[in-house]
């Protein structure tokens, strides 16, 4: 990039690069519109420079999308990570399973916290029901996010949580949930044990390949509680009928089950650092969150790897010692030095450097139900 008294002269491998140059542009611009003489040769670092919301906890709406993929746009990050169902609410039409939007899209309570203790057990409610909070991205939605972000040379990457984290999947369907003796329900977990469940998960990964583009389907695989698949007489069945030798591995088995599909789809798998723990092929990407050591494994054996170590990458930690002015947030303090020192190569061979495909930032938001508080 050329910046003269006469012009500004670009040169880019591809319009994405220019994309990137006319954003470098509208950030040296000062208050009355000059921009400095100079020369830039710049390239990313990182072809995936990651950004991750999470609309489940508190739905923000596609207005909010918008904004946030503007802000991506001229900090030229482009891979959005949209983090769509979860315990409290899911947030993507599927038309295979109606109810996951007309009843687990909506809660008695806007607040997450005081729908996951209140006397209610976290119930769900039906869709207009008066005062009902909640709300989802129907298709036309999805199709305007991605046109938006295509625009914006950024990539949207959907997240379609299993097995944990599936209170309110079973919640509208719960014949997906594990059978126990004593009549109970295990915590928030689908049951592996079941061909049902697969059923389940391949037809809802038919219609997110159908609509979202990217490569990457994202499958989520953490905290994954396991002790009820103990008691669950299909998880056991299906434990012995595989040879398998414990619940980790039947989750393994589930994972291993799911990429294979994915792949016949044209797609790979993305997930959290957890779906190392089964074992999985060479063509999944492993996004690593409990610290770095998982994504130093994952890269070692020859998986690609995005770094979103925790509390590193987590937006939503306190950032000031005082928190004066914060609100609540989940805690800890992550200082704006130690995340802008971070060398995300660091601890990498020579070798698995070449795996280190990103880095990614998280925004969960439990603690934060409104919008300004989220930006």
């Amino acid at each position: 990039m050329e910046i003269t008294p006469k012009c500004v002269k670009i040169v880019a491998a591809d319009e994405q690069g220019a994309y990137y140059a006319r954003q470098s542009v509208k950030m040296m611009a000062t208050i009355n519109d000059t921009v400095a003489c100079c020369t830039v040769l710049d390239w990313p670092r990182f072809q995936h420079r990651g950004f991750m919301l999470d609309e489940s906890r508190h739905y923000q709406g596609k207005e909010f999308v918008y904004k946030q993929l503007e802000m991506m746009a001229l900090l030229k990050l482009n891979c959005f990570h949209f983090h769509l169902v979860d315990n409290p609410g899911w947030r993507l039409q599927i038309d295979a399973y109606p109810r996951l939007t007309q009843f687990t899209a909506w809660r008695p309570v806007e607040y997450f916290w005081d729908w996951e203790v209140n006397e209610t057990g976290g119930d769900f409610v039906d869709e207009g029901t008066p005062g009902a909070y909640g709300g989802y991205y129907t298709k036309q939605d999805i199709a305007e996010i991605l046109a938006f972000a295509a625009e914006r040379h950024i990539e949207v990457i959907p997240e379609i949580e299993m097995p944990g984290h599936n209170y309110e999947t079973r919640a509208a369907y719960p014949e997906l949930a594990c059978s126990l003796k004593d009549g109970g329900t295990d915590k928030w977990e689908l049951c592996p044990g079941k061909e049902g469940t697969y059923e389940f998960l391949e037809n809802v990964l038919d219609e997110v390949i159908e609509l979202f583009p990217s490569e990457l389907i994202h499958i989520g695989g953490d905290e994954c509680p396991k002790d009820r698949w103990v008691e669950c007489e299909h998880c056991q069945a299906m434990i012995k009928s595989l040879g398998l030798e414990s619940e980790e591995e039947l989750q393994g088995y589930l994972v291993a089950r799911i990429e294979k599909y994915l792949n016949s789809k044209g797609r790979r798998m993305i997930g959290w650092d957890e779906i190392l723990d089964g074992g999985v092929t060479p063509t999944a990407t492993v996004m690593s969150w409990r610290g770095i050591n998982g994504g130093i494994y994952a890269a070692e054996r020859g998986n690609d790897v995005v770094m979103t170590p925790m509390p590193l990458c987590y937006l939503n930690f306190y950032q000031t010692e005082s928190r004066e002015g914060e609100g609540l947030q989940i805690g800890g303090h992550i200082p704006f030095e130690l995340v802008y020192g971070w060398d995300p190569y660091k601890g990498f061979s020579e070798q698995a450097k070449s795996h280190l495909i990103g880095v990614q930032c998280n925004m969960w938001t439990e603690y934060l139900k409104d919008m300004p508080t989220v930006e």
